[in-house]
């Protein structure tokens, strides 16, 4: 993993079996299907319910500073704890879960590379068991928004013709779906993508075994294919900034590059808006 940017923020599953235990550091399990933590997950491990912990339960935006605070005090999460995030969906859930965390503020965020495919497939221990940590005092000190993009600086974003990476599949990206087969509930009154916006699909990022391509694949897909650069100002979005979050992520911490921003409203805002431009092919 020395090839990437920024290699320190990906651990092996060894790596989180030689932790497990270590006090300074909590493994979070974060799944797009949350019913999987209670089949069976790794010793020692917490659970992260995206939708009902991370995400404000009256309006559209992440939970603010205060309750932040209140579930990290009580997952025992401490400000210098080192926060390990694995998942299912290639990591998928485990992105946005990290991406999260970072946009309040948090400073040790890591990934278990191949998430929880690649512990089950390596036959790694599973438990039902649900750990107990003691209560912290969580405080944040400063939220970070620089890499979290609105639906304002996405309109500014086109007219200065900047990069735009959709991360659908190619059918939600040119309007023939509107929205994934099994997310009814978070379609959009229209289909097609954000002008400018080149598709990406985000799992092209993956390997079979979940774990991230080489920095030498990535750069094909990202660079010669598309043409980006790492000086780029880069905005990426898919439905809900779910899937976008591990496109974010790869770009920010594998490829090393220095301003890419997660469009979080992304197309079930879009996509919804009075008079938003969109581009059909």
């Amino acid at each position: 993993m020395g090839e990437y940017a920024h290699p320190e923020v990906l651990v092996s599953t060894q790596w989180v079996v030689d932790h497990a235990n270590d006090p300074n550091v909590r493994i979070v399990e974060s799944d797009e299907d949350v019913l999987l933590y209670d089949v069976g997950h790794a010793p020692t491990a917490i659970k992260i319910d995206w939708q009902t912990e991370l995400q404000d339960q009256l309006i559209r935006d992440y939970v603010n500073k205060e309750k932040f605070e209140q579930l990290m005090s009580e997952k025992g999460i401490a400000n210098d704890t080192t926060v390990v995030f694995y998942g299912d969906k290639n990591n998928w859930w485990a992105c946005y879960a990290f991406w999260t965390f970072k946009v309040l503020g948090h400073e040790k965020c890591l990934i278990m590379n191949g998430g929880r495919q690649k512990w089950i497939e390596e036959k790694r221990p599973l438990t039902k068991d649900v750990p107990k940590y003691p209560k912290t005092n969580y405080k944040v000190s400063k939220t970070n928004e620089s890499i979290r993009a609105f639906r304002d600086d996405v309109t500014k974003h086109i007219g200065s013709k900047k990069p735009l990476i959709d991360v659908r599949s190619p059918k939600e990206y040119t309007g023939e779906l509107l929205h994934m087969e099994a997310y009814p509930q978070e379609g959009a009154l229209r289909g097609g993508h954000i002008p400018g916006a080149k598709n990406v699909p985000w799992a092209r990022a993956a390997k079979e075994d979940g774990t991230f391509k080489s920095s030498d694949e990535l750069k094909a897909i990202y660079e010669q294919e598309q043409g980006l650069k790492p000086d780029d100002n880069v905005v990426a979005y898919c439905r809900i900034g779910e899937r976008s979050s591990h496109t974010w992520f790869v770009l920010t911490y594998l490829l090393g590059y220095k301003n890419v921003r997660n469009y979080d409203g992304s197309w079930t805002e879009w996509g919804n808006l009075v008079r938003a431009p969109i581009e059909k092919p």
